[in-house]
C-alpha cells in the first residue's frame, strides 16, 4: 500500500476516483448523516467537505492506494485537536472504498497513519466512533484502541464513544515492522 498526502485541490480524475470512493460507502453515510442523501453523493459535496477539514489548521488528508495503483482507502487527521487541553492527535475519518473491503486495506492505513504520528513524536491517537456504528467499534476495538469517553461529537451533536491507542515504541513492535510508509 502507497499513503501519501493529499497536497492541492483534488484534480478533475482524482476528485471523480474520491467521489466513487466515497458513494461506494453508502452504508456509512446513512448512519452518518454526513450527506443529505447517501445514495447520490456528488463530487461538489466531496469536493466542499475536503476543503472544509482541510482549511482546519493542522488537518491532512492521507490518500491509500493498492499495488495496482487503485485509490481504496482515505483518513483525515488532525494533529491538534482544537481543544487545548487534548494533547492527541486525532483521525478524524478512515473510510475504505467498499469495493476493496476486507482486504487489509483499512488495517494498514490505520497504522500507516499510527506510524506517521509516531515519527512525528506523538504518544497517542484518538479517534470518535458513532454510536450507532457497531461495524466500525468492532474494527478499532481490535485494532487495540480502548474507549476513553463517550460525548457527542463537535459538529453534529451526535452520540459517539472515543477511543485511543498508545503510539509508544512498544505499541509499534506489535506487528508494525516491515510497514511501507510514504
Amino acid at each position: 500500500m502507497h499513503i501519501s498526502p493529499l497536497t492541492h485541490s483534488p484534480d478533475r480524475p482524482l476528485l471523480a476516483e474520491l467521489t466513487a470512493l466515497y458513494a461506494s460507502r453508502r452504508d456509512f453515510f446513512a448512519l452518518s448523516g454526513d450527506f443529505p442523501d447517501p445514495d447520490a453523493i456528488t463530487a461538489e459535496q466531496v469536493a466542499a467537505t475536503l476543503a472544509g477539514e482541510l482549511a482546519t489548521p493542522d488537518a491532512e488528508a492521507l490518500l491509500a492506494r493498492d499495488a495496482e495503483g487503485r485509490l481504496v482507502a482515505i483518513a483525515l487527521t488532525l494533529a491538534r485537536h482544537p481543544d487545548p487541553a487534548d494533547p492527541d492527535p486525532w483521525l478524524g475519518l478512515l473510510l475504505v472504498d467498499a469495493r476493496h473491503r476486507r482486504a487489509g486495506h483499512g488495517r494498514r492505513l490505520a497504522r500507516g497513519v499510527e506510524e506517521r504520528f509516531r515519527q512525528a513524536g506523538r504518544t497517542a491517537l484518538r479517534l470518535a466512533v458513532l454510536e450507532n456504528n457497531p461495524d466500525g467499534l468492532a474494527f478499532w476495538t481490535a485494532l487495540g484502541y480502548e474507549e476513553i469517553a463517550r460525548r457527542r461529537d463537535r459538529e453534529l451533536g451526535r452520540p459517539c464513544r472515543v477511543l485511543r491507542t498508545s503510539l509508544t515504541p512498544a505499541a509499534a513492535s506489535q506487528g508494525l515492522s516491515g510497514l511501507p510508509l510514504p
